[in-house]
């Protein structure tokens, strides 16, 4: 173990928030200056400034998150931004896990679709994208099923990677159990991918043609006592630090593969249960939305930012700020766009 990690937990008296009344901050992008962006339910991002600023950034605002029936239709229907990344050019790629494209968004609001189909077939629920150095855009589908919350189930495994370069868009691995984020490791050797439901993070090694070879699982075969992990980030040292969702713990697996977990949020009682009827196959919204802890509900994603890569943002499926805090390593950096 590094030694920087040994003995680490996150001091809850050291949290900090940033953001307010946000729509389902599920993934953050952290500029040099100290800008975020964070994917937002009304159909865009929250733009915050360093100073605390924020103004929503979007083509057409949307109000179902705000205004859903009922929470379970809250998280599957209309338009869900999901997992960011930067364009070459600064602009904003959006895996919209609720329209199933992949959406580009200039930092003034205009928004079009690069992708909502594969092999002929609609894309599935797109649910992440990453940008390489070589300026190819990983994809991860989640699964097939229009309502997720019908995928999770450790009998489905119908999710995959795709990967769109100048031969187009394709698939390069699948397969997975309720694919979500996934990472390249500093030399852009490896790519590690969550996988939910496989309760997993596994990883594949990167060909220079950008197909996947060897998977296998890196650090434990199942996380936690009631692991769901979401998002993932490496730091610099080569340790993967990750979410469970709706469980809301926040881990680590070193580079030599330990499990760690550094902050448990979560109920532990509703836990169990989600759980437990995750075994049977019997998961249900009210089981899911049972779960969860009091920072920011359900963690999804793990963002390194700051000057020294030390601060630490938690993106969340239910909260409504970004809590925050302190690492004692620096995360790796994103690939941005060029900074003129």
């Amino acid at each position: 173990m590094a030694d920087a990690l040994r003995g680490f937990t996150i001091d809850r008296r050291g949290i900090g928030f940033v953001g307010r009344d946000l729509q389902r901050p599920e993934c953050i992008l952290a500029e040099r200056d100290g800008t975020l962006w964070a994917a937002d339910a009304r159909g865009g991002v929250v733009r915050i400034a360093p100073d605390g600023a924020q103004a929503i950034v979007t083509q057409t605002e949307a109000a179902q998150f705000a205004g859903a029936a009922s929470d379970a239709e809250r998280f599957v229907a209309g338009t869900l931004p999901n997992g960011l990344a930067f364009a070459a050019n600064g602009d904003l790629l959006i895996a919209n896990f609720g329209t199933d494209r992949l959406e580009i968004m200039t930092r003034a609001g205009a928004s079009r679709v690069l992708h909502d189909s594969i092999d002929g077939q609609p894309i599935g629920k797109v649910n992440f994208v990453l940008r390489d150095s070589k300026n190819r855009l990983w994809l991860t589908v989640s699964t097939r099923i229009r309502n997720w919350m019908q995928a999770i189930d450790p009998a489905v495994a119908d999710g995959y990677v795709a990967l769109a370069d100048e031969r187009g868009l394709r698939i390069v691995a699948d397969g997975f159990r309720f694919t979500n984020e996934i990472r390249l490791d500093a030399r852009e050797e490896w790519l590690y991918i969550v996988e939910t439901t496989g309760q997993c993070v596994s990883r594949m090694r990167v060909q220079p043609d950008g197909s996947l070879t060897r998977r296998e699982v890196f650090g434990p075969s199942r996380l936690g006592r009631a692991g769901f992990p979401d998002g993932i980030a490496l730091d610099q040292e080569g340790n993967v630090w990750g979410t469970l969702v709706m469980s809301d713990v926040i881990f680590v697996i070193t580079a030599a593969g330990e499990y760690l977990e550094v902050l448990d949020d979560g109920d532990a009682a509703a836990s169990a249960a989600l759980e437990q009827a995750f075994r049977a196959r019997r998961v249900t919204p009210e089981t899911m939305l049972a779960a969860g802890g009091k920072l920011a509900p359900w963690f999804a994603s793990l963002t390194f930012g700051g000057p020294d890569l030390r601060t630490c943002y938690i993106g969340s499926l239910r909260g409504t700020r970004i809590p925050y805090f302190r690492a004692p390593v620096a995360g790796l950096p994103l690939v941005h766009w060029h900074e003129r």
